[in-house]
C-alpha cells in the first residue's frame, strides 16, 4: 500500500525527548486534529528545518500506517512564539495549555475553538499577560467548549469571595487585567477548577 501524504498547517504542541534518529512531536491541525509526527534527525548534515514548541508551520507529512503516525517530510515555519520563552512562568503556562489540547484531541466540530484557544493563549503569554490567569481562563474555556457546565456548577458553587474574584478574572479581557494581578489567588482558583474537572469531566489534565 503506498504511503499516505498530507499537507496541512499545524501548531507544535509537544516535543518528546529525541532518540538517536527521531524527534517525536504532537501537532494540532484544524483540519486533521492532533497528529503524532516524527522528524528524522540527520547524523552527518544539519537539519533542513528546526521546529520549536508553539511554532505554526506548513507541513508535508507522510504515513505508512494509515495516519496513526506521520513523518515530517518538509516544514516551513510561518510563525514563532519566541517571546513566550523569555519567562519561565509563561513557558510553563503555554506548555500546560498545549498539553491540554494534545491529551484531549477535540472532535471535528470543536477544532476551530481549540485553535482559537491556542492562538489567544499564546498571544497573551507572548505579550506579558499573567500566566496564572491565562491558564485559568484556558482550562475554563476548554471545559466550557467541550460542553461541561463549568459556569452553572463549578463557578456557581464557589465560596462567595472566591466566586467574585473568579468571575472578575474570567470576564475581564486579558488586555484589561493588571499585570500585577494576584497570581496566588488566580492559582488557587485554577486548582479548584482543576479539582472539578478531574472529578466531573473526562478531560485529562495530566
Amino acid at each position: 500500500m503506498p504511503a499516505a501524504l498530507l499537507q496541512t498547517e499545524a501548531v507544535v504542541l509537544v516535543k518528546r525527548p529525541p532518540s538517536e534518529s527521531f524527534q517525536g512531536c504532537a501537532l494540532f491541525s484544524v483540519e486533521h486534529g492532533v497528529l503524532l509526527a516524527f522528524v528524522r534527525l540527520p547524523k552527518k548534515r544539519p537539519p533542513r528545518f528546526t521546529l520549536d514548541l508553539f511554532d505554526t508551520a506548513a507541513f508535508e507529512l507522510e504515513s505508512s500506517n494509515q495516519g496513526r503516525t506521520w513523518f515530517v517530510r518538509e516544514a516551513h515555519v510561518l510563525e514563532r512564539a519566541q517571546a513566550i520563552g523569555r519567562s519561565y512562568e509563561a513557558l510553563q503556562a503555554a506548555s500546560a495549555v498545549a498539553g491540554l489540547i494534545a491529551r484531549n484531541p477535540p472532535a471535528d466540530e470543536s477544532r476551530p475553538k481549540a485553535a482559537a484557544l491556542l492562538r489567544s493563549a499564546f498571544a497573551a503569554l507572548a505579550s506579558g499577560a499573567p500566566p496564572a490567569v491565562v491558564l485559568l481562563k484556558s482550562v475554563y474555556r476548554h471545559a466550557r467548549d467541550e460542553g461541561y457546565p463549568v459556569k452553572e456548577e463549578w463557578l456557581a458553587g464557589l465560596p462567595a469571595a472566591e466566586k467574585a474574584e473568579a468571575d472578575r478574572l474570567l470576564r475581564t479581557p486579558l488586555s484589561r487585567l493588571d499585570s500585577q494581578v494576584d497570581a496566588v489567588a488566580a492559582g488557587r482558583i485554577r486548582r479548584r477548577l482543576e479539582e472539578y474537572v478531574r472529578g466531573n469531566t473526562e478531560i485529562l489534565l495530566d
